[in-house]
């Protein structure tokens, strides 16, 4: 369907703007042929809007004839048949209708139009057809850029979920395997604690499967998750593990990607606390400022240790992994000073509404 045609608001305008040149040739035919303003008007205001009807049929013909296909023999013979038989059939319609209204109000010959004035209808009639086929090859031109650019915004969109997917598989395991090394490693130290440890593992990732699915979680949901793990790692570490938390209330109803601190305090631990003999505190922060969620994470690391965050292939997926959800609007950092390490991120804040849940 045309899309004029379509929608009534957009078809409401296209009649009130055929409107316009109706009047004008009832002003036409009052002023130059004395015909009464009510018959003119009665003739005029159909037989204008009629044409206005037929002019959307340009929109069908542009359509028929891609660009591509497009030879200048084509565009002659299809374009001027088009708009020669267009106007002719107008013309037809007036005269017939100039002839019933003439009858009905004793007009002399029977019709309002002469044909000097049919002449000059049917050349405007013909001019307009060809600017209203100009007009809507430019009108598709833009609908097939839109739709181009639709097409590469899904394609897009489809190319960054497969890429957080992969992301995600990359992240995700790196827990389970760590998880599984320590109950091994347990199992000839302290029985019980391995048998602890694996049974809040499998509590661990039961309440996980809940959230898997998601893209998005709230903060708080995801410091539960957080303090879940870290009651697993602190089965390992006893008291060398010592966590500070110093969670803003706000914060905690902020969207963020799910599984995504997880992995941040796993490095913390394992490029930190793992390697001093007395271990250490991991501090979490998060505030509210100016519309952006700052989070902060610092844990110690051995000032002796060639490396505190290996080859950082975790950090460079997390990273990336924010980075395709944010793009420009996310910042991340980290660096070691001091004897600790620190590492820093902001994005948007996104609260969650009340009674809603993020797929």
């Amino acid at each position: 369907m045309h899309p004029i045609l379509s929608q009534p608001r957009r078809l409401f305008w296209y009649v009130l703007v055929w409107t316009i040149p109706g009047i004008l040739l009832a002003w036409t035919l009052v002023a130059v042929h004395s015909v009464a303003w009510s018959s003119a008007l009665f003739f005029a205001l159909p037989a204008v809007h009629l044409y206005g009807f037929i002019l959307t049929s340009s929109y069908f013909v542009c359509r028929s004839l891609p660009i591509r296909q497009r030879t200048a023999l084509r565009v002659v013979s299809v374009f001027g048949c088009a708009s020669l038989l267009s106007s002719l059939l107008w013309i037809l319609l007036c005269v017939f209708w100039s002839k019933i209204i003439g009858d009905a109000t004793g007009y002399p010959d029977g019709v309002l139009i002469d044909r000097q004035l049919t002449s000059l209808l049917f050349v405007a009639a013909l001019l307009l057809y060809l600017v209203s086929l100009l007009a809507h090859d430019v009108f598709i031109a833009f609908e097939n850029i839109r739709s181009a650019e639709r097409q590469q915004i899904a394609s897009q969109l489809l190319a960054r979920d497969a890429e957080l997917q992969m992301l995600r598989s990359q992240i995700n395991p790196h827990f389970l395997f760590n998880s599984l090394n320590s109950i091994s490693a347990l199992t000839s130290i302290n029985a019980a604690a391995a048998r602890d440890m694996a049974i809040e593992l499998g509590s661990f990732y039961r309440k996980t499967l809940a959230i898997s699915a998601r893209q998005q979680i709230n903060l708080g949901e995801e410091v539960e998750l957080c303090k879940h793990f870290l009651k697993i790692e602190k089965i390992r570490f006893g008291q060398k593990l010592q966590v500070s938390w110093e969670i803003d209330p706000a914060a905690l109803t902020a969207q963020v990607p799910a599984m995504f601190l997880q992995p941040l305090l796993e490095n913390a631990i394992k490029h930190g606390i793992c390697n001093l003999s007395d271990g250490g505190v991991v501090q979490i922060k998060s505030v509210i400022e100016n519309s952006w969620l700052h989070i902060a994470i610092s844990n110690p690391v051995d000032p002796e240790s060639p490396s505190v965050i290996g080859t950082a292939t975790g950090l460079k997926n997390f990273k990336a992994r924010i980075h395709s959800l944010y793009q420009e609007k996310s910042r991340i950092s980290w660096y070691k000073a001091h004897n600790n390490f620190y590492l820093d991120m902001i994005i948007p804040f996104e609260p969650v509404m009340a009674g809603s849940r993020n797929d």
